[in-house]
């Protein structure tokens, strides 16, 4: 039910007011990016979207295309390569969960291997597996923002941990495969 002139509307007012400075928005696909573009007459420059190495169907799209797998289906409309072509920034939300809200993937029992690979990798580069979850983020080409959306003062010095290393791209791929995704 939204009316992309009233969001317009709505950001102007604020606009003017001084109480934002940019315009951004959450879970939203390609065509609907289009359309409130047609309205807001400024850049559109965050969209936040759920994503994590458990929850990566964004990625598993764009590497499976043309296969015959789940992991092909588009769900999104290609919305990472809209995003990279049209600078607008992915902010990956809840990037510890998996599935829509089902825990996280972190030291869980359905992510064995996962836990495995970050494990070693953790302890290779001497920080925490939430470091290494937050660095598979960060290492993909499209410039993912995490929002780790902690008030703990440990997982926030965790997370910030991601920044003291780049992962290298065969480790960024042994983690996406530990989740159980598929390559063709």
């Amino acid at each position: 039910m939204v009316d992309p002139k009233e969001v317009a509307d709505a950001f102007e007012e604020l606009y003017n007011a001084g109480k934002v400075k940019a315009f951004g928005v959450s879970n939203h696909n390609p065509n609907q990016i289009e359309l409130l573009k047609k309205y807001v007459k400024y850049p559109i420059i965050a969209n936040q979207m759920q994503m994590s190495l458990a929850t990566s169907p964004m990625i598993s799209a764009g590497m499976n295309v043309n296969t015959l797998n789940e992991e092909a289906v588009n769900r999104d409309g290609g919305l990472i390569d809209y995003c990279r072509i049209n600078d607008i920034r992915i902010q990956a939300w809840s990037p510890f969960q998996f599935g829509f809200f089902k825990g996280v993937f972190i030291d869980h029992p359905d992510f064995v291997g996962l836990n495995q690979v970050m494990k070693t990798l953790a302890d290779k580069y001497h920080v925490s597996k939430t470091a290494i979850a937050i660095a598979w983020l960060l290492r993909h080409p499209a410039g993912i923002q995490p929002i780790i959306g902690s008030v703990s003062k440990h997982h926030i010095i965790e997370a910030c941990e991601s920044t003291l290393f780049v992962l290298e791209k065969k480790e960024w791929y042994d983690l996406y495969l530990a989740t159980g995704a598929l390559l063709p």
